[in-house]
């Protein structure tokens, strides 16, 4: 039975042989990157935030962080980056929305000296509606998350309008033409080329400042080294 799968072997991308899967099993590894649960979620947390810190830590380094800034993550998974995110200025102020409840605690837990210190604040949100006021920050950024927005141009106004004027929007993802080699990515999610990216922006009244598309090396279920293109988005209101 699935449930009784050892995530940890299947999410360890040396033997696992995704192709020998069924329908049954690649719908789970979607529905857990989408939304982590249990045990099997946090696993999933941190094979995501592994696989992921690259991607992440060049989303940051793109927002050109200044002092006192304030930053919203959309979809932060456990947020075991969010030490490397205060080092880049003094006196921020990180804000993480998550619609997994598990990931949620995972970070508030692993990033509790900066909770209580009053420098990161975790919520929850439905994924749609940022609950946050009106030109409340200055960068925001979100790294994997755009395979499984419900309604995209709604969530950008929404990004819209919580940014303040002249704010960035920092947009990270991986290529559709690798996301179609995994077979997982059939369910769940909706995938994006760079150029379906910006059709999407498009319909917003974001200006595009910067985009880019690099190639990083990622191990495949062999455990041989395999190209991932991954592309980054940096908008301003």
């Amino acid at each position: 039975m699935l449930k009784n799968l050892d995530w940890r072997i299947l999410f360890n991308l040396e033997v696992l042989n995704f192709h020998a899967m069924k329908n049954e099993e690649l719908q789970a590894i979607a529905s857990q990157l989408k939304h982590p649960l249990g045990e099997k979620g946090i696993e999933m947390g941190n094979m995501m935030n592994e696989t992921n810190i690259n991607m992440t830590k060049h989303s940051i380094q793109n927002l050109n962080i200044s002092k006192e800034n304030r930053i919203l993550e959309l979809g932060h998974g456990n947020a075991g980056h969010v030490e490397f995110l205060f080092e880049q200025a003094e006196k921020l102020k990180y804000y993480g929305l998550e619609m997994s409840e598990l990931m949620f605690q995972e970070a508030r837990q692993i990033n509790r000296n900066f909770v209580s210190q009053k420098q990161a604040f975790f919520s929850l949100y439905d994924g749609n509606t940022i609950p946050f006021e009106d030109g409340l920050f200055d960068k925001i950024f979100t790294v994997n998350t755009i395979y499984f927005w419900q309604r995209p141009e709604e969530l950008l106004l929404e990004i819209y309008r919580v940014l303040k004027p002249n704010g960035n929007l920092c947009l990270t993802f991986a290529e559709e033409d690798f996301m179609k080699t995994l077979p997982f990515t059939q369910f769940e999610f909706e995938l994006y080329s760079n150029e379906k990216a910006q059709k999407l922006i498009e319909k917003t009244a974001f200006k595009i400042v910067y985009t880019e598309t690099q190639i990083e090396k990622v191990k495949s279920k062999t455990g041989e080294l395999v190209d991932r293109a991954f592309t980054t988005i940096v908008l301003e209101k």
